[in-house]
């Protein structure tokens, strides 16, 4: 399988940002065409995977979020993966994944997602080095075999500074809102930032292929990762789909005919663009 230019964390520029009179303007933007994307998905049953990764507090769940706004509950599932229960440690690391996939005519969002095994169970010694290893090529399979299914697949990995995270983490303290977020394992993982950073390039190096590439999004500015983020899955996800609305049948257009008080003109132009 060819692989695209070896991608590194080193490539972010986290010193990017956006105004907020900007960054409204293109979130407005980018979840219309979201929406856009997701009336055409339902039409031609078209499927999407969207792979969200990246450090602790690094905002994959504020863009999760901004998706989230603009898609409809009932053809898009955002999945939170943790450790996985013993029903999944006693088979295949990507059983509960393949469960997980969506549909025709939907989209799913992994909030972490198979990478686990090549990046935490890797670094936390949870995997002998053989298991993981081989990951990178069923890895790759796995997604092969999806995107010969017609999924669309989407990678982000969202990336912040040692510093930023800190000031995050303290802001999550202090923010009763937010200080849910924080556990003892975003402070104890810290002590792992050179072995993840590894783990990380090597994910890339090994997985960031032509059919499913990474998109390496710099996070240290919260309103600048979100629209790169929301920027990366409209542009794939858009890529060849014909996001004009949809027309009516015309056993449809009989019945609002007979039963809607609009104009004539309405119904003849929605007629003709069925003929």
């Amino acid at each position: 399988m060819s692989k695209k230019k070896t991608l590194t964390l080193a490539d972010a520029d986290l010193s990017l940002s956006m105004s907020k009179v900007s960054y409204l303007e293109r979130l407005e933007k980018l979840q219309l065409k979201l929406s856009r994307i997701q009336q055409a998905y339902l039409f031609h049953g078209h499927k999407a995977v969207l792979v969200f990764e990246g450090w602790d507090a690094a905002g994959k769940g504020g863009a999760i979020r901004r998706i989230n706004q603009a898609l409809d509950p009932r053809s898009f599932k955002v999945w939170p993966i943790g450790a996985p229960r013993n029903y999944y440690l006693n088979r295949h690391y990507l059983l509960r994944f393949w469960e997980r996939l969506p549909p025709e005519g939907a989209i799913s969002a992994f909030d972490r997602s198979w990478y686990g095994r090549v990046m935490v169970e890797r670094v936390e010694q949870l995997t002998p080095e053989y298991r993981w290893r081989a990951a990178y090529r069923e890895i790759n399979d796995f997604e092969r075999m999806l995107v010969d299914d017609g999924t669309r697949i989407v990678k982000l990995f969202f990336h912040i500074s040692p510093d930023e995270q800190m000031r995050r983490f303290e802001e999550r303290l202090r923010n009763p809102l937010k200080r849910w977020k924080l556990t003892y394992e975003d402070f104890r993982n810290r002590a792992r930032w050179s072995e993840t950073e590894a783990a990380v390039n090597e994910m890339f190096a090994e997985t960031s292929t032509e059919i499913a590439p990474w998109t390496l999004i710099p996070a240290n500015h919260k309103k600048y990762a979100r629209i790169a983020a929301l920027e990366a899955v409209t542009k794939t996800l858009a890529n060849g789909i014909d996001l004009d609305p949809q027309h009516l049948d015309h056993q449809t257009l009989d019945a609002a005919d007979k039963h809607l008080n609009v104009e004539r003109e309405l119904i003849d132009s929605l007629r003709a663009r069925t003929e």
